[in-house]
């Protein structure tokens, strides 16, 4: 019974998934199991019982190089519990839990925490890393932050840098995100080829990041290090099968001077890198204090907008588009003011940028394209509206549904609804552009495009793009009647507008020379101060009932020809 009993036991001792031995009080080998002796690589014969332990270790094969202790090694004639871990030369980690009982004996459980330790060094990096480009994120940053301010206190300066990408949405929405990803980590090792010593990177999420610089000499490092990044990220990206060309913005701050914590660094560099982008991009920006003012200004607009369009702040001017054939208003632009009780009037100029920046511009819009609609109901069967449309509309709000229902609520014919977009529209996604153009033509709505010439490939959208109409931008006009350039482009546009198929409006004429011009060249539509600024809605029944009596066709007439 004994005997089996014995066999039992070792049986179990050997299906054990860790490592088991014991020891007497004078440190010699009463019991061991397999797992021990493969652990450890200890010859057969020295896991027999009476083997001491000094001689088990020595032949090991293991060969531990570095013993790491959770706790210090105890006293002699310790009982109770001891935890030790040991690294060996293979990389393994072996935990040993050692139980030393009353008459000096020892229990020892070994167990390979080689995969424990690596997947919890895996979690704490993933914490301080981007999953994509391997550099630390913000959270991670901030340590470093600490770190530097710990110096700053002893007086030493230190610079940080917020970088923005130029054209990076344009490469993500032409090739995908797949490759917008690998652009990110080829840009995220150009960025660290730039580095130098006591210079950190690190990835604020989408196209931005965040460099810390510090001991150099402040602000020609910081200078030197942005011109160096400039100038890597500008060269073009091989992306497999296509080539990107990007570029980048960059804020700079340097503490203590623009900051002593990590969140008023951080802000006031962004503050530079907004000024950077709205220079012109591809170039850097250090933090000036009136950019504070500036943002407390912005951030004021904004709450002032939001208001704005929760009390009815807002109202419509027209100004009218004109035929030459017919000498009767044609069509009419709406165009957006704001009445600000406190400031008077605001440009459109002050914030229209603003509100598509913060996303208000889609309720703006669609508040535009109701009144609008609203408005056209009241004026000749033959007059059409005209609605500006951003890109920030065109590509994050429901266009389609919200120009139904303001044709639905006003009862507008969906003909008499012209939407105006620029060329900054469709770069943004051609195929969803496209999509969307297409399905308001199919629900009766006019296309035109706005700002025509100005683009750097516009002749590409002409033949892409189901549209109605061209509007000749303004910069053409302006000196129309001197620039036999100006007027050559003016008859271009319009020829190529007469022989697609397009109808043309020309903007911006101001004066009897201009439009005696672009009449001759075969422009049959035009908009300007000619014939009226933009005015209320009243101003504008009137105009359309009487524009045939305009004592400006009276003054054409009279002009001399050729």
């Amino acid at each position: 019974m004994l005997v089996e009993e014995n066999a039992l036991l070792r049986l179990v001792l050997e299906e054990l998934p860790h490592g088991l031995c014991m020891f007497d009080g004078q440190d010699r080998l009463v019991l061991a199991n397999r797992r021990y002796a493969e652990m450890w690589g200890i010859p057969e014969p020295l896991t027999r019982p009476g083997t001491a332990f000094k001689t088990i270790m020595a032949a090991s094969t293991a060969n531990q190089n570095q013993q790491t202790g959770l706790k210090a090694m105890p006293p002699d004639g310790w009982s109770g519990v001891h935890v030790r871990e040991w690294t060996l030369t293979d990389g393994r980690i072996i935990q040993v839990t050692v139980t030393r009982l009353p008459d000096a004996s020892t229990i020892a459980l070994h167990e390979d925490i080689t995969e424990r330790r690596r997947s919890q060094e895996q979690v704490v990096y993933l914490a301080g890393h981007d999953q994509l480009t391997g550099l630390l994120n913000l959270a991670a940053m901030r340590a470093v932050f600490e770190e530097l301010l710990a110096r700053n206190a002893a007086g030493d300066e230190f610079a940080v840098l917020c970088l923005d990408l130029d054209k990076f949405k344009r490469v993500n929405d032409s090739f995908g995100h797949a490759v917008g990803d690998q652009l990110l980590a080829q840009v995220a090792l150009r960025i660290q080829s730039c580095l130098r010593h006591d210079e950190q990177v690190a990835r604020l999420g989408g196209d931005e990041f965040l460099i810390l610089q510090c001991g150099t000499t402040q602000p020609e490092s910081s200078k030197s290090l942005a011109k160096r990044v400039i100038s890597a990220l500008s060269e073009p990206f091989n992306l497999g099968r296509s080539v990107a060309q990007i570029g980048v913005s960059v804020g700079i701050a340097i503490a203590p001077f623009d900051g002593i914590c990590p969140d008023d660094l951080l802000k006031n560099a962004d503050l530079a890198l907004y000024r950077a982008k709205a220079d012109g991009r591809g170039t850097w920006r250090y933090f000036e204090p009136q950019m504070n003012a500036k943002a407390e200004a912005r951030r004021a607009l904004e709450a002032d907008l939001r208001v704005a369009l929760a009390q009815g702040q807002f109202h419509l001017v027209y100004q009218p588009q004109v035929s030459l054939l017919t000498r009767k208003v044609t069509g009419a632009e709406a165009l957006l003011r704001w009445q600000h009780p406190k400031r008077g009037n605001i440009s459109p100029v002050e914030f229209i940028g603003l509100a598509e920046e913060t996303g208000l511009i889609i309720d703006i819009g669609r508040w535009v394209l109701a009144q609008a609609c609203l408005d056209a109901m009241q004026w000749q069967a033959s007059v059409r509206v005209a609605v500006n449309v951003s890109a920030v509309q065109f590509a994050q709000s429901n266009l389609l549904r919200d120009v139904g229902n303001a044709l639905s609520n006003s009862a507008l014919p969906a003909d008499r609804l012209e939407i105006e977009i620029t060329e900054s529209v469709l770069m943004q996604d051609e195929k969803q552009s496209l999509a969307l153009i297409t399905e308001l033509r199919d629900l009766g709505v006019f296309m035109a495009l706005d700002d025509f010439g100005t683009g750097f490939s516009s002749l590409s959208y002409l033949l892409s793009f189901p549209l109605h109409r061209l509007k000749i931008d303004r910069s053409f006009v302006q000196n129309v009647d001197t620039n036999p350039k100006a007027r050559s482009i003016v008859r271009a546009i319009a020829g190529l507008g007469n022989n697609l198929g397009l109808a043309t409006t020309v903007e911006g004429v101001e004066t009897l020379d201009q439009l005696k011009v672009v009449q001759s060249e075969g422009c049959i539509e035009v908009q300007g101060f000619l014939f009226s600024q933009p005015c209320p809605h009243s101003e504008l029944l009137d105009l359309i009932h009487n524009l045939n009596h305009s004592p400006v066709w009276s003054a054409l007439e009279e002009m001399p020809h050729g």
